[in-house]
C-alpha cells in the first residue's frame, strides 16, 4: 500500500470526525432552527409620513424638510431606513436633486480630505 489507512476513515467517514449527520461543532439540530423564528423581535413597520399626512408636500425649495432625508454626507436615504412608500421616494429624490443642482442642498460635505 502506498498511504497508510487513517482509523476514522475505515467507517466510510471523509471529513475524518466520528458521528452522525447533525454532530457539527455547536452541538444543534435543526429542530432548533425552528425555535429561532420563534423567538425573532419584529420591528414596527414604517409608515410614509407623506401618506399618512396628506398636507406634507414635497417642494425642492423647502431645503429644511428635505435635509431631513439626506445624511451628513449629503447622501440620500434610502426608503427602507426612511419608511416611505416608493411613489414618495421617486418625488423626493427628484426633489433633492433640483435643490442640489440650484445650490439649496449640498452635493457632499465641505470637508476636504
Amino acid at each position: 500500500m502506498p498511504f497508510s489507512r487513517d482509523s476514522s476513515r475505515q467507517d466510510g467517514n471523509r471529513s475524518g470526525r466520528s458521528g452522525n449527520r447533525y454532530d457539527n461543532r455547536s452541538g444543534s439540530r435543526p429542530d432548533d432552527r425552528r425555535d429561532n423564528k420563534r423567538r425573532m423581535i419584529y420591528h414596527r413597520r414604517k409608515i410614509c409620513r407623506f401618506c399618512a399626512d396628506s398636507g406634507l408636500l414635497i417642494d425642492y425649495k423647502d431645503s429644511k424638510s428635505l435635509r431631513m432625508f439626506t445624511t451628513e454626507r449629503g447622501k440620500i436615504i434610502p426608503r427602507r431606513i426612511s419608511g416611505n412608500c416608493a411613489k414618495h421616494q421617486r418625488i423626493l429624490t427628484v426633489a433633492i436633486k433640483r435643490a442640489r443642482n440650484i445650490a439649496l442642498l449640498p452635493f457632499t460635505t465641505s470637508i476636504i480630505r
